[in-house]
Formats: C-alpha cells, sequence, structure tokens
C-alpha cells in the first residue's frame, strides 16, 4: 500500500490526481485542500481511501498539523508528496502592463508566497514522514511556462509573476536535492502540460487560440489543451518511473523538455 498526500487537491489537476489514484483502493490518499466546505467534487468521490484535510500551504502551522494528522493514520510515514497547490491571477500581464508599480509587486509576491514559498513549507513540514517512507518522492507541479528557453522561443510575455514563481520553485527544488541525495529522496520538478481545467471566459478563449497558434508553430501537432485525465495518467507514469539517479531534473508530462 503507497501513501500519497496531493495540495490543491479541490479542483482541477489536484482533484484528478485524487481520482485516478483512488482508483487503486490499497492506495492511502490525502487530500488537502484550503476549505473542505467548497471541495464539493472531492467530497462526492467514492473516498474509502481519501482522506481530506483542510490546511492553507502559505500557512506552515497548518501544514505541520496536516503531517501530524497524516501521521496518526500512516504510522509515521509517507511515500509520495505532490505539491499541485498553486495561483495563477488573471489578468496574467506582462512585468510593463500593470497600472503601477504597487499593483506588479503585489502580484508578483502574492505568486511567490504561494507557488514557491508555500510549495517550500509544504516540503519541510512532510520531510519526516517522507524519511520514513518508502519511495521517498516529491513531486513540485512546475510549468514549462517557467522554462526561459521556451520563453524565448514563444515570444510570451504573459503571465509574468506566475512564470518567475515557478522558476524559483524549480530552484528551490535543486536546493532540497542538494541537501537529500544521499538519504535516496526524488524531487521532480514538474509540468502538467497545458491542461484544461476550467470553462474559459470569452476573452481567455481567444487568447487561448492565439497560443493554440503560437505553439503549433514551436511545437507541430500540437492540439490545445489537454484534458485534466490525460495530464495526469502521463504525469503519473513520469513519477512512477523517475529514479533518485535522476533527482531533481525540471521535465514535462512526457519525461523531457516537449512541454507541450
Amino acid at each position: 500500500m503507497a501513501s500519497y498526500v496531493v495540495t490543491g487537491a479541490a479542483r482541477g489537476i489536484g482533484l484528478e490526481f485524487v481520482t485516478q489514484l483512488n482508483a487503486n483502493w490499497s492506495n492511502s490518499v490525502f487530500a488537502v485542500v484550503r476549505n473542505k466546505a467548497t471541495a464539493n467534487q472531492l467530497q462526492n468521490l467514492p473516498c474509502k481511501n481519501i482522506t481530506i484535510i483542510e490546511a492553507d500551504i502559505t500557512n506552515s502551522n497548518a501544514l505541520a498539523s496536516a503531517a501530524n494528522e497524516v501521521s496518526k493514520i500512516t504510522g509515521g510515514k509517507l511515500d509520495y508528496l505532490i505539491n499541485n497547490a498553486a495561483v495563477l491571477n488573471p489578468p496574467r500581464l506582462g512585468l510593463t502592463e500593470f497600472p503601477t508599480p504597487d499593483a506588479l509587486e503585489k502580484d508578483l509576491i502574492q505568486h511567490f508566497t504561494v507557488n514557491t514559498i508555500g510549495t517550500i513549507h509544504c516540503i519541510n513540514a512532510f520531510l519526516p514522514l517522507l524519511r520514513n517512507g518508502s519511495t521517498k518522492k516529491v513531486v513540485a507541479i512546475s510549468s514549462g511556462a517557467a522554462d526561459p528557453k521556451a520563453t524565448l522561443r514563444t515570444g510570451r510575455s504573459g503571465a509574468a509573476a506566475y512564470a518567475i514563481s515557478k522558476a524559483a520553485l524549480n530552484m528551490a527544488v535543486a536546493k532540497f536535492v542538494a541537501q537529500f541525495k544521499t538519504e535516496g529522496f526524488v524531487f521532480l520538478a514538474l509540468s502538467p502540460g497545458m491542461v484544461n481545467t476550467a470553462p474559459p471566459t470569452s476573452e481567455m478563449q481567444a487568447k487561448f487560440e492565439g497560443m493554440t497558434n503560437t505553439m503549433a508553430q514551436v511545437a507541430p501537432g500540437f492540439k490545445g489543451r489537454m484534458t485534466p485525465q490525460e495530464s495526469v495518467k502521463l504525469q503519473l507514469e513520469v513519477i512512477y518511473k523517475w529514479a533518485v539517479e535522476d533527482t531533481g531534473a525540471f521535465v514535462s508530462h512526457h519525461g523531457n523538455k516537449e512541454w507541450l
């Protein structure tokens, strides 16, 4: 039996991770959400092996309590930590497009607080349990937008704060590797690809269509956003095959640098 903690599990990719892991009822799945009361889809899953835990990843005390709750059920062990919780604020502007310097700074700080610092807090909270686990696998859901080469190739300047925070997350993963590789930990920064997690507004739909056309120029055959089901299936294949020899890598759902 394997144990998993999935953050940001109320919807989208996180919910799909829980759904697919729940298909094997020998797994023990801990779904971390900010608010149980609004996690309706998660609550409606068949939940023989799902434990829903409320914790905001920006609150280190709440994460410590969550880790303690998991520990009581697993006997102090954890096999997989999937750090999916993140923020991507609209309107996803470039660094020169904010109305004021304060607005730019606020957006950068919020993305960094959640996507980078929050994930670091989460990893730190669960490290003692992971040390006792059989796989010691830590996954940080990153983004191809954090790859400078991809940004230069596509010319995409938008969602700057998100991309910068995810690039910082990749470095955090490398720093964890530098400290824990000798203990047999496997750390992985993993991009889920371009995933359709929610119906877009008409304005966002137009942007996605333009984005698809741009991406098709650098990735022939790109058809548009994947479903969460497709993305998570591919991500789990990468997670399961990744070994300590390649710990610290930043790869896509294909297990390489093909982000789409």
